[in-house]
């Protein structure tokens, strides 16, 4: 193995650009060449391809998003797409791949190496921490610290005029982010995919509060939650809860800004482990990191299934907000 590619997938996550640097400070460290692929799989279809050194990396440890820039590419998924990654791949000299993305990337990433036997390792980068196989994804520790910190300028506002707020994080199909933002800000409620939203029992649950002494509340809602999203829960709970209420929806707030210490750090594991696995001859395997422990997980079963939410701080959140 002489050359080594890399590239990022799909949604961005903070601590991407940490992971790419280690990758390739490692990969030239272990005397190998390092090509960056821009926009992911689309830029393997456009031959859009460049060899990285070590000062390529320089400065961006810091920087949130991807210096490959990402996309998500529908060619790829076609028959045509795929043969022309793969004859670029080959006509720059590629041995392995390490992509760093989330579940679309990895699903990808398997089909090609189903039909051309590329060897590659994945990294999981997603602020939705959905992946099975690690107790946390690249990007999510930032997008929990970026949730919390609007969740506690919300609340200064919504104690100050006696409001009920409902506040929309990310996850479509996952309720991690909104349920450790949801703890850690101290929302009186948090709305999750995972489970059914009953609006009788959240206006019940606010009236109890209201009869306590509270004088404002914060719901946290993730954007999958199946009553349809803050915005139409919100409508709901006005026609039952007479109270000043209003909506913030984050949005892709959470997934920008300086990566956190902890999304640095993991991201160097991740690009080092990722590196040094390929060149052990490791392939369809993605990093993870369990109980602070580096491991490999086989790639198909981490896309298989969704990463359980923590039971324990479910029903912790039941009482921590009476």
């Amino acid at each position: 193995m002489k050359t080594i590619g890399v590239f990022t997938s799909g949604g961005d996550s903070p601590g991407m650009n940490a992971c790419i640097r280690a990758v390739v400070r490692s990969a030239i460290f272990h005397k190998k060449k390092v090509i960056g692929i821009m926009r992911g799989y689309d830029g393997m279809i456009q031959n859009n391809m460049a060899e990285l050194n070590s000062r390529s990396v320089s400065n961006i440890i810091h920087r949130g998003g991807t210096i490959l820039k990402t996309a998500r590419s529908k060619d790829f998924m076609t028959d045509r797409g795929m043969k022309t990654a793969y004859e670029n791949v080959k006509k720059n000299k590629i041995d392995a791949l390490v992509a760093i993305g989330g579940d679309g990337t990895f699903r990808g990433a398997v089909e090609f190496n189903t039909k051309y036997d590329i060897p590659f390792i994945g990294i999981p980068g997603t602020i939705d921490n959905d992946l099975m196989g690690t107790d946390f994804t690249l990007g999510f520790d930032t997008a929990v610290n970026t949730a919390i910190e609007a969740i506690d300028k919300i609340r200064d506002t919504a104690a100050s005029h006696n409001r009920l707020f409902f506040i929309e994080v990310m996850g479509r199909d996952s309720g991690y982010l909104a349920l450790w933002a949801g703890v850690a800000g101290g929302a009186e409620d948090i709305l999750l995919p995972e489970s059914k939203t009953n609006v009788a029992d959240l206006v019940n649950k606010l009236e109890e509060g209201v009869k306590k002494g509270k004088e404002s509340s914060i719901v946290v809602v993730a954007e999958g939650d199946e009553g349809g999203g803050a915005m139409k829960i919100a409508e709901e709970v006005k026609k039952k809860f007479n109270y000043d209420t209003r909506v913030s929806i984050l949005g892709h707030i959470q997934r920008g800004g300086t990566p956190t210490a902890c999304d640095r750090i993991l991201g160097t594991k991740f690009g080092v482990f990722a590196v040094e696995s390929l060149l052990k001859g490791e392939t369809d395997k993605m990093t993870g990191i369990q109980k602070n422990q580096l491991v490999l997980v086989d790639l198909k079963k981490a896309i298989k299934h969704h990463s359980p939410l923590d039971k324990h701080l479910i029903r912790y959140s039941r009482f921590l907000s009476i």
